[in-house]
């Protein structure tokens, strides 16, 4: 479950040993791959590459358009795309992401497909492709629907049927051939594809039940109806197309987000644009009022507010200034911001959640994989019951062959397992599509269906609870104004990078105090700073430091500040204390809401931090939670241990190194967007912009998701049982039956899409 969040893409399908052992390397490649539109594409195109000598391991992900192999270092990529090309999908190879076995291929992996703007990763595969993959090559491109293939093999079955129809009417004896001829205008491309899915070890595949089901109803007479079966099915594989590739458009979605081109300074000219997919890192652009940024960087210079809602869902602007990150994709609104390019444009924050989110959704949820075993005795089983039906009738009560084959023919069309096969995976690329966009990145199926089931969550408390950074909560002047201790205060910390210093110095800006310069200032280890400042001597001290200076009633107000787990530092000019600085790493201003939000879904929330006992106690009474203080990072892990050896299902959420090992253990390990490369990488999701009120998001969503799920199980198998009794029953016939296969799925399909639009 645990694997990289960061800029590199992990592979995995490695496996350590293999290779090794026969002294033969092993290579992960990925596939871009048009036509996938449900499970049992899925099925069939694994099968067909399992069986090709040299490839080890494969992995298909329908929502991403991909297949990702793992192969013998010398296999050429027309070995894979051959068996693609048979079964009718087209298909294209990306650069190799991988060598099998290693962990991780680091920042300049990913190939092709890792750039918004290459062709690799561009495609649109919404143009209605289905089972009925009539397309080849050049169908791995950019282009609506209505014109690929199967459109095309579509609109020619219905004008076949429709010419039949009415040349049967005008020339009645003309009918007996005109409804054989529009019958195979779609049979022999299904036929075709059945034949090729059979060789490749999928007899049962839709379209061998569909080819069968057509030769049947032409044996026996049932021509017209045939032919009119075979053009609902098409219709019905098209919007099955269409509809899945809504979905697989949601996230590609976002790599549209990212300009084509931006402005580049260089050499002091001015600047001038540049395709924005050959920035390098450490090139300086120029981002002006309105315009998109074209990659991660660094803002060098220039006031602006940044609408960062395209990565984060936050609606509100944030204002840059010179040091603050940007995001590629976000929207600069009323200022010029020079930018410092600090991510190249296939390891950009866009590019790398769009690259998380096809990892996966190639990782299949528990439940996924259950329906995937139930698929494969299902479909065999219709098979027997189709041949059931029959000949059982007709030999014990002397029925009608031909009524009785008739009814077997339907029933084979209400037995294609796609609505269930895809009722799972729709919904869980809807659910990790919808959390992409909000800024909630999961890792696959199996954690967004795990964290339905937490039951407690144990946050770290610095850089998660709370915002990470010290904040001045409380100025005492004990001679003159707030602003005059400000000011002395400032002045002595202006060369300092000290995390209190810049709280101070943080709160002088805010008030718009313009500190005055300081001289001769030392700094006194472990006591404070001491300095010149309009020729008087000032200095900072810690309390413990200052404490002969203080009077009883201002130690008492120091130890007050101290006990509510804040650090304190004292202000002396000339030896006199002047006031009382408190500053403390302040909640996040969600953090309560959030916690509340997690307790009314019925889930427990408590602190594990390293910070001391009296802060950890001070910030987690104001979250109303319990403290666990002064941890070490195996104490961390012991504690996530202790509760899953008591029943308890546990997500952890940290930000740090030192949370690494406790969000590798718990069922799901959450890194808070800002934390470090190691948490993010140990994570199972992480949430981007930092909200404690996301991970109560990250349970809903996960709950929707499984919700949705049941929906469409219970749909697709609630219609198939349906229309397979009434046919048994002799109440419906072929067209009920192929409707009610079709639009099981596109019912699946179209009530998983409901996802992607659900916000909490």
């Amino acid at each position: 479950m645990h694997g990289p969040i960061s800029d590199s893409i992990p592979d995995p399908l490695a496996d350590p040993l293999a290779g090794t052992q026969a002294g033969t390397a092993l290579r992960t490649s990925r596939y871009r791959v048009s036509g996938m539109d449900c499970g049992s594409c899925a099925a069939k195109i694994e099968t067909a590459l399992r069986r090709v000598p040299g490839i080890h391991e494969v992995r298909v992900s329908v929502p991403a358009g991909t297949v990702t192999v793992s192969h013998e270092s010398m296999l050429g990529a027309d070995a894979v795309v051959r068996p693609l090309t048979a079964l009718g999908y087209g298909a294209i190879p990306a650069e190799p992401v991988a060598e099998a076995g290693s962990a991780s291929c680091g920042g300049g992996c990913g190939g092709a497909e890792a750039q918004p703007h290459s062709h690799a990763h561009s495609h649109d595969h919404s143009h209605g492709h289905s089972h009925s993959h009539s397309h080849g090559h050049d169908d791995v491109s950019e282009a609506p629907w209505w014109r690929g293939r199967k459109a095309r093999l579509t609109l020619a079955a219905g004008a076949a049927l429709a010419a039949a129809t009415a040349l049967g009417l005008l020339v009645p004896a003309a009918e007996p051939w005109a409804f054989p001829l529009a019958l195979l205008v779609g049979l022999v491309p299904v036929a075709r594809r059945a034949l090729a899915a059979a060789r490749a070890g999928t007899p049962f595949s839709i379209e061998m039940l569909m080819t069968v089901a057509a030769i049947g109803a032409l044996l026996i007479g049932a021509v017209e109806e045939a032919a009119t079966v075979l053009v609902l099915f098409l219709v019905g594989e098209l919007l099955e197309g269409v509809a899945a590739g809504r979905a697989r458009a949601g996230i590609r979605g976002l790599t549209a987000l990212v300009p084509d081109t931006a402005l580049l300074e260089q050499d002091g000219g001015a600047p001038h644009p540049v395709p924005a997919a050959g920035l390098a890192v450490g090139s300086i652009i120029l981002v002006r009022p309105g315009d998109r940024v074209a990659a991660d960087g660094v803002v060098l210079s220039g006031r602006s507010a940044v609408d960062e809602s395209p990565v984060t869902g936050e609606s509100v602007p944030k204002p840059k200034a010179e040091g603050d990150e940007v995001f590629a994709g976000t929207i600069n609104a009323d200022g010029a911001l020079r930018v410092r390019v600090t991510a190249a444009a296939r390891d950009n924050t866009i590019a790398r959640i769009v690259r998380l989110v096809e990892e996966a959704q190639a990782s299949k949820a528990p439940t996924e994989r259950l329906i995937d075993r139930f698929a494969r005795f299902y479909t065999p089983g219709i098979v027997g019951v189709a041949a059931l039906v029959a000949v059982v009738p007709p030999l014990l009560s002397g029925g009608d062959w031909t009524e009785w084959i008739y009814r077997a023919l339907a029933v084979l069309l209400i037995g294609c397992p796609c609505a269930l096969v895809i009722s799972t995976p729709a919904a869980i690329a809807a659910g990790l599509s919808n959390g992409a966009r909000r800024g909630l990145l999961l890792k696959g199926g199996a954690v967004l269906e795990a964290l339905g089931g937490i039951t407690t969550v144990a946050f770290d408390k610095t850089g998660t609870l709370t915002e990470g950074k010290p904040r001045v909560t409380d100025l005492i002047p004990l001679l003159g104004s707030e602003a005059e201790l400000l000011a002395d205060a400032a002045a002595l910390e202006a060369g300092s990078s000290h995390p209190l210093a810049r709280a101070i110095l943080a709160a002088a800006a805010e008030r718009g105090i313009a500190p005055p310069a300081a001289g001769e200032v030392t700094a006194l280890p472990g006591a404070g700073l001491t300095g010149k400042v309009d020729g008087r001597l000032v200095a900072l001290l810690s309390p413990q430091a200052a404490a002969s200076s203080l009077s009883a009633a201002q130690a008492d107000q120091a130890a007050a500040f101290a006990e509510a787990g804040k650090t304190v530092s004292v202000l002396l000019v000339d030896g006199i204390p002047t006031g009382l600085i408190a500053m403390r790493d302040e909640p996040r201003p969600d953090a309560r809401s959030g916690i509340a939000a997690l307790e009314r879904a019925g889930i427990r929330s408590l602190m594990v931090t390293g910070d001391n006992a009296r802060t950890a106690g001070a910030v987690a009474g104001m979250l109303g939670m319990a403290a666990h203080a002064e941890l070490l990072p195996d104490d961390k892990l012991r504690i996530v241990r202790d509760l899953q050896a008591q029943g308890q299902r546990v997500a952890k959420v940290g930000d740090g190194i030192n949370d690494a090992p406790a969000l590798a253990a718990a069922d799901v390990g959450i890194a808070m967007g800002g934390g470090t490369d190691v948490a993010l990488e140990t994570a199972d999701a992480a949430i981007l912009h930092g909200r404690v009120g996301d991970v109560a998001a990250l349970v809903a969503l996960s709950r929707r998701t499984m919700a949705n799920i049941r929906q469409n199980i219970a749909l697709a198998l609630g219609l198939k049982a349906v229309f397979l009794l009434t046919t048994v029953l002799g109440v419906t016939g072929l067209w009920p039956a192929i409707l009610a296969d079709t639009g099981a799925t596109v019912l699946v399909t179209a009530n998983a899409l409901r996802l992607l639009s659900v916000r909490p």
